[in-house]
């Protein structure tokens, strides 16, 4: 039997009412949502009891030849430091990876081949969708409290928004190049401006369709909103998952020799703060991340 669904915080309640109600009857109508993986509900079930189906997990990695060449790859690679003869079996690999870390994997892999990214301006989306989730897990490993599994999927998901209305809406090509050049308005400020709509509420409303937890849903809605930092009808995981999101962004944009970005400049103290860490924490964490991501 599974447990009860928990309680929602009245801002994630409103959150999800506003999703549906859109979804039904407002502007979100005409944004084509991808199904969600029959492997990836399959992989929820696996993990949803109070003990993981194991047997169930294994079956569901080997049921794809690509996702369990996937496993095998990041087992045999150097970000698990092998030694001694290399795994063969998908078992072999998932017991050197560890349980989380191969569904995390195959999360990653489920939803890249759901949402399939074709135009030039997302070349590296996937790419660095799993660089900032490996980035959000390694963090919450400093965060007492937070569910690495969790960091990791608020990294997958959080730009997902952008390759759904890509796919969706006529002209957001454009919209990206025109948000990312102009300087007296935040991003999504011109998706709303030109569409009405913005990818953290896509976000938010794949997680929802798909079914992944409302905190995740509330989070990347909420994720450029770093004015609701602290607001008492939010879940404080929330607040959590936002705040470390931006730093995890930068982290990213520093190993990529990337300038700093606006949401940084403007909400980086916020960010800190919310999360009780010094600039002394926050260089511990850029090498400790950065060594991951040069493994990797």
């Amino acid at each position: 039997m599974q447990n009860p669904a928990p309680s929602l915080t009245p801002r994630t309640q409103q959150i999800r009412d506003d999703l549906d109600q859109s979804r039904r009857r407002g502007g979100l109508q005409q944004i084509q949502i991808p199904p969600c993986p029959a492997l990836l509900k399959e992989l929820q079930e696996a993990m949803s009891g109070t003990e993981p189906d194991l047997n169930a997990v294994a079956r569901i990695a080997s049921s794809d030849v690509a996702m369990a060449a996937t496993l095998l790859r990041i087992a045999n690679g150097p970000l698990f430091k092998p030694v001694g003869l290399p795994c063969t079996t998908v078992g072999q690999a998932m017991t050197r990876i560890g349980l989380n870390e191969s569904v995390a994997v195959m999360t990653g892999f489920l939803a890249q081949h759901a949402i399939p990214v074709n135009a030039p301006q997302l070349a590296r989306f996937w790419e660095r969708s799993t660089k900032r989730a490996m980035a959000m897990a390694c963090i919450a490993q400093q965060l007492p409290g937070l569910s690495a599994d969790l960091a990791h999927s608020f990294g997958l998901f959080l730009h997902v928004g952008i390759p759904v209305l890509m796919q969706s809406v006529r002209g957001y090509a454009s919209t990206m190049v025109e948000a990312a050049a102009r300087i007296d308005r935040p991003y999504i400020a011109t998706e709303n401006a030109n569409h009405k709509t913005d990818h953290a509420v896509v976000g938010a409303l794949v997680v929802r369709v798909w079914n992944l937890p409302p905190v995740l849903m509330a989070a990347i809605r909420l994720h450029h909103d770093f004015a609701a930092l602290g607001h008492a009808d939010i879940d404080p995981e929330v607040h959590t998952l936002v705040a470390a999101g931006l730093i995890a962004e930068h982290i990213m944009r520093r190993h990529e020799g990337l300038p700093e970005d606006a949401d940084w400049a403007d909400h980086h103290q916020d960010a800190m703060d919310w999360l009780h860490i010094s600039w002394d924490d926050l260089a511990h964490w850029e090498e400790a991340i950065v060594t991951q991501f040069d493994a990797a």
